[in-house]
């Protein structure tokens, strides 16, 4: 049975705190108040338990969670290097709406699905969540909805949602809204915007001048900055792809007829 704590009243906050760290510490799932929506999390170090994450959710290794953490140096800890923006943003934004993905530092002995090498993280603006992470280190995190149904705002609506999957729900009143973090990818080159959320682009580009910015799903939301950014970067790729496909039919015309497959 799932216990509920009301994080408004001073002793059920930190009952409620000391409660969902044992339930984190023994493979357990909680749900916690985050500055954009309600989250589920586990130990991010518990295979184990990041299923249980997704199975709740009723989400595949194909769609592994984001990290949350209570501090820049757990977020450090984590990655393989900030990169050459990672710490700018960081310093800009952290805490707050933006979710940063790195490569994660190979030295990590953890399984949080099909990442490909790379960890998505964030640190939430949110006294609750900070409170918690800072007590139990980094926790894989999702929203706390079920896949395809829409993100919980409340404790209520997670709870309808995910109903005893979770040992405990900390409860610190209703969201602002339910508009997600921002997602921007600094594993290349150039950082690249994997979801567009609650910080603007905009706001981005005061850190990094320069982002790459996908088309598809993008682009009802951009700026007209944006929306020209977007178009010469898609020009740019087809130009790449453009010349590539010709260097190979060339190379094809050229190659004589009787080599071997791996010659």
């Amino acid at each position: 049975m799932s216990a509920r704590y009301d994080c408004a009243d001073t002793q059920q906050r930190d009952e409620g705190l000391t409660a969902a760290v044992t339930a984190v510490q023994a493979g357990q799932l909680v749900v916690l108040p985050t500055d954009t929506v309600y989250g589920v999390g586990a130990d991010a170090f518990n295979p184990a338990a990041v299923t249980a994450l997704l199975a709740a959710k009723g989400r595949g290794r194909n769609m592994p969670p984001p990290v949350l953490v209570g501090s820049v140096r757990a977020a450090a800890a984590l990655t393989e290097s900030l990169g050459a923006f990672g710490q700018d943003l960081i310093d800009e934004f952290w805490p707050g709406p933006l979710t940063l993905v790195f490569r994660a530092s190979p030295t990590l002995l953890w399984d949080l699905g099909d990442t490909l090498g790379t960890v998505a993280v964030r640190m939430p603006l949110d006294p609750v969540a900070l409170d918690l992470l800072r007590r139990s280190g980094p926790m894989a995190v999702s929203s706390a909805n079920r896949h395809g149904l829409p993100a919980a705002t409340t404790a209520d609506e997670a709870r309808t949602q995910l109903g005893d999957a979770i040992e405990v729900y900390l409860d610190g009143g209703p969201c602002a809204d339910n508009v997600p973090s921002t997602i921007l990818d600094l594993t290349g080159t150039v950082p690249r915007l994997l979801r567009a959320g609650a910080l603007s682009i905009d706001d981005l580009r005061k850190i990094v001048p320069v982002i790459d910015l996908p088309t598809a799903g993008v682009e009802p939301e951009l700026s007209p900055a944006d929306r020209r950014a977007a178009d010469a970067i898609a020009a740019a790729n087809a130009a790449v792809a453009a010349n590539q496909a010709g260097g190979a039919a060339a190379a094809e015309a050229t190659e004589p007829d009787d080599l071997e497959p791996g010659e």
